[in-house]
């Protein structure tokens, strides 16, 4: 570039960011833009994160240091969003949503993060996630989308209810100009007075292979609370997934280099682990392998189970639990009050080592 035209610079958190927008997402949820006032730019990658240093009145040294995941896509890079929501016990976040203004300075550290598609070579992506899990989600399908590249998203995005999913209008509206974005959300209860005529409910195995039948062949993404993401990890290798081709980031405390990175502990029943399944009311027991369900080794046993489905849907298998530890990937029919209490679904339970059920 000439002279009269420099190349400008790259922001570093060494320089303060100044507040430009403040739009309103949901209720305690807003989209805070900012940009450099030198007129640097903003280079990142999408799904990388920002640390904001907050005023708190009481905190130590009067500020807390909270972690929001960038929005925006390094596409547009003279600017750059955090949405943010606030928590009940929040004070980082409820003070930007009552007090941050246009015109307004904060300190931030930063980009990080290895949560990102960058790079990738994959072609077909699933994207899945959780309220406002969402925010990194938004970034790379931004970014695909801005790059020109050929869209093959399946976004499946999860909330409480149809009014608390955010960015919905902005995904509908790129949704309607490309047969490449496919858009799916869940909610576990539809507005007042708003019919909902969308998936209901817990995100589950059958949900996911409506969605995406062609899940093996994407490459996955995955955003929300920890008991959220095991169940999406348990219902992908419940089907096979390769595992390989998951990644994940939580609410907690983003992952900002590869020795952080946890170790998931999920359990995965495996063909070649013996297990043994006691019968206690009829005094048979029998041995199996940790991938033959309860209801299979029963009926190999000569037992029967009343059964329906044998998708964990209609809640006919139900049988209790007396000892031992089963894996569980069931699709709504059994509530986490019946769990509690011990029981569970013979259909879709695999018994871990020595498991003992009133049969």
């Amino acid at each position: 570039m000439n002279e009269m035209f420099p190349t400008p610079a790259l922001w570093t958190d060494n320089e303060l960011l100044e507040c430009v927008s403040v739009v309103p997402e949901m209720p305690n949820t807003a989209s805070f833009s900012f940009r450099a006032a030198s007129g640097a730019l903003f280079a990142y990658d999408p799904g990388q994160f920002l640390t904001l240093e907050i005023p708190a009145t009481g905190q130590p040294g009067g500020v807390v240091h909270r972690t929001y995941t960038i929005s925006s896509s390094p596409s547009r890079p003279r600017s750059i969003t955090i949405t943010a929501k606030a928590q009940p016990n929040s004070i980082g976040t409820r003070w930007m949503l009552d007090n941050l203004k246009p015109g307004m300075t904060l300190k931030a550290i930063g980009p990080a993060g290895l949560f990102t598609n960058a790079g990738s070579t994959a072609r077909k992506h699933l994207f899945i996630s959780a309220g406002s899990g969402i925010t990194p989600m938004m970034s790379m399908t931004t970014c695909i989308w801005d790059e020109g590249q050929d869209l093959d998203i399946v976004f499946i995005n999860c909330a409480k209810r149809p009014s608390e999913i955010i960015f919905r209008q902005r995904l509908e509206q790129m949704a309607s100009r490309t047969d490449g974005l496919d858009l799916k959300f869940v909610v576990e209860e539809a507005d007042r007075y708003r019919p909902w005529t969308g998936y209901q409910g817990q995100f589950n195995q059958l949900m996911l292979g409506l969605m995406a039948p062609d899940y093996l062949d994407r490459e996955v993404y995955c955003c929300g609370p920890e008991p959220f993401m095991q169940a999406v990890r348990e219902a992908l290798a419940g089907l096979g997934f390769d595992m390989d081709h998951y990644h994940q980031e939580s609410f907690g405390a983003p992952i900002e280099t590869k020795e952080e990175t946890p170790d998931l502990d999920d359990v995965v029943p495996d063909d070649a682990t013996a297990a043994e399944l006691c019968f206690t009311t009829s005094g048979v027991t029998y041995q199996c392998t940790e991938t033959d369900t309860v209801l299979a080794a029963a009926k190999a046993a000569g037992l029967n189970i009343p059964s329906g489905c044998t998708f964990g849907v209609c809640g006919t298998c139900k049988v209790r639990k007396v000892e031992g530890e089963v894996h569980m990937v069931h699709n709504g029919g059994i509530s986490e009050e019946d769990i509690e209490a011990g029981y569970i679904l013979a259909c879709c339970s695999n018994p871990i080592g020595k498991v003992a059920v009133e049969i």
